[in-house]
This record gives C-alpha cells, structure tokens and sequence, in this order.
C-alpha cells in the first residue's frame, strides 16, 4: 500500500513539459537577438542550399571532395533547422513550452549532426591526406564508393552512439522544476532539473565527447601533420605553397568549428557568475558555422568559385 501511494505522489510530480526560457539574464530584452540570429539562419539555408545546387549542377565538382563538401552542407543545414525555428518562437511568439518526447528527441538529433559534422571534417582531412601525399593512389582510394560508405559508417555511428544520451535523460526524474534557462535542449541543461542521481548521464556524456570529438579531431590532426611532413620535403617552394592553399579552406572550417566546441568547454565553469555564456556560445557556436562554411569555401576554392560564377550568369541570361 505504501509502494503504491509513493507511485502515485511520484506520478503526480512528475512533470509533463519543459519550459525553455531563453537566454538567461537577459529574458527581458532576449527578443532583439531575433534579428541576428534570424538573418544567421537565412544565410546558413541559403548559402548551403546554394552550394548543394552548384555541386549538383556543376559536372566538374563531381568529386569527392565536392561530395563531401555537399555532406557537410546538409548537416549544417540540418543542425541549424533543429534548433533556430524553436529560438525565434520563444523570442518571437513567447513559444517556450515543449513536450519531453519533443525535448528528448531535439537533444539526440543535436548530438547526431554535431557528431556528423565532426565525421565529416575528419573525412576530408583524409582526403587531402590523399591528394597531397598519395596524388597517384588518389582515384582508387578517395573513390565514390569511399564516400558511401564513409557517410554510411558516420550515420550509424552517430546514430547509435548518441541513443543512450536522451535515453539516459528521459530516465531520470523530473519531479520538481521544469524551467531549463536555455534555448534548446541541452544535456546538461535538462538533466540538471532531475530529482534523482544523474551521475550517469554525466559520465556516459563525457565518453561520447572523448571517443567522437576527440577521435574525429586526433585524426584530423594526424593527417595534417602527414601533409604538412610529407609538404616541406618538397624542394620546390611554389609546389609547397601550392598544396598547401588546398587545404586553406578546410583548415578554416576545422578551426570555427573546434574553436567554438573548446570555447564552449572551457567556459562552462562560468555558468554559475555569467550564466548566458555558455548559453549563447553553444546557440552561436550552431549558427555560425553553417553560415560561414559556404562563404569560406567559395572564396578559397577557384573551381566552387567559377561554378558559382556560371550558374548566377546562366541564370541572369535567362531571366533576360
């Protein structure tokens, strides 16, 4: 009988919705960051949609790296779509509440593309591994097949690892508050509000960072220290230099992307004094990548930039 009265007080504590607040500290002013975050969401859709349509139209970019690169465009149009229409509904329409299968299921599909898109730059580090220090092995290795099944391996590895961490989350025990001072379902911000011992959540959070973040990141690393190893044994300067402006633009886009994942690490300590920092840079840290990584993309590589430049003229053409 006394099992079943504390099943019963239990259930009746349990609550039913999340209530996202925003960015903490500033909820009375938090609608002017509508706009930039707005304006960041169109460009993020826009340039990516756009650099999809100049690979798909272009028969020069039907290579790997290109596919790659339209990978990386899918993500980022994907991760930015999970969370930005929910942002401007809190700041537009006072939108806060969200179901727990809701909340759950926006944590995971975070987790799955952030380590999609850390699968992907690893990828293409790989690939300029290839082209630089294995030029001739470069068409048998770096083929369309290696692109599939790269993709492949990615997707279920991203989709099987990241299960447990809403999983672990929609155990817990939310009996008391309901209020997550955030914009989206964090992790950390979702299980903080649990009644019950979440020391499992933490732990299984910290393995997923090291084993996709981490892993995805060494490799990285290695295959630069490869090219850049495999760079200055060349006798030529201009050859050097040459090879290695193939990499500027990937080299950029590991360094927004990282950059922001160890700001945002780092800064975590300073939730308690400053609480909208962590906050906002995790917000910025989903946004600005997609937007920028089109932009840097297009101005570094010649070929993406001259098929830019015939699918605008073509089209100018033919509304003339």
């Amino acid at each position: 009988m006394f099992q079943n009265l504390k099943a019963s007080n239990i259930s009746k504590l349990q609550v039913s919705e999340f209530i996202l607040m925003g960015f903490p500290g500033i909820h009375s002013w938090q609608h002017w960051l509508s706009l930039p975050l707005a304006l960041l969401y169109l460009l993020a859709l826009g340039a990516n949609i756009l650099i999809l349509i100049v690979i798909n139209q272009e028969p020069s970019l039907h290579q790997p790296m290109y596919h790659f690169l339209g990978i990386l465009a899918v993500v980022d149009v994907g991760l930015a779509s999970t969370i930005m229409p929910k942002i401007l509904a809190i700041l537009w329409f006072n939108a806060k509440t969200i179901s727990l299968p809701e909340c759950f299921l926006q944590m995971y599909v975070i987790h799955c593309f952030m380590g999609m898109e850390s699968g992907v730059l690893a990828c293409m580090a790989i690939d300029r591994y290839v082209a630089i220090c294995r030029p001739l092995h470069y068409l048998s290795v770096i083929s369309d097949s290696f692109v599939v099944k790269a993709t492949v391996l990615m997707a279920l590895r991203n989709t099987l690892t990241t299960m447990p961490v809403p999983v672990l989350a929609a155990q817990r025990l939310y009996c008391s508050q309901n209020q997550i001072e955030h914009c989206v379902c964090s992790n950390s911000g979702v299980t903080n509000l649990s009644c019950d011992d979440r020391t499992v959540n933490n732990i299984y959070q910290l393995l997923l960072a090291w084993t996709i973040m981490v892993c995805d990141l060494g490799l990285t690393i290695f295959s630069y220290a490869l090219i850049l190893h495999s760079v200055l044994k060349l006798n030529s300067v201009e050859a050097a230099s040459k090879a290695l402006t193939t990499c500027t633009s990937h080299l950029m886009l590991i360094l927004f992307y990282y950059s922001a994942v160890i700001i945002i690490s780092v800064t975590n300590y300073a939730a308690v004094r400053v609480p909208i920092i962590p906050v906002l840079l995790i917000v910025l840290e989903i946004t600005i990548p997609p937007a920028l990584n089109p932009m840097v993309y297009t101005l570094k590589n010649k070929e993406l930039r001259q098929a830019l430049y015939k699918l605008l003229k073509l089209h100018i053409n033919s509304n003339y």
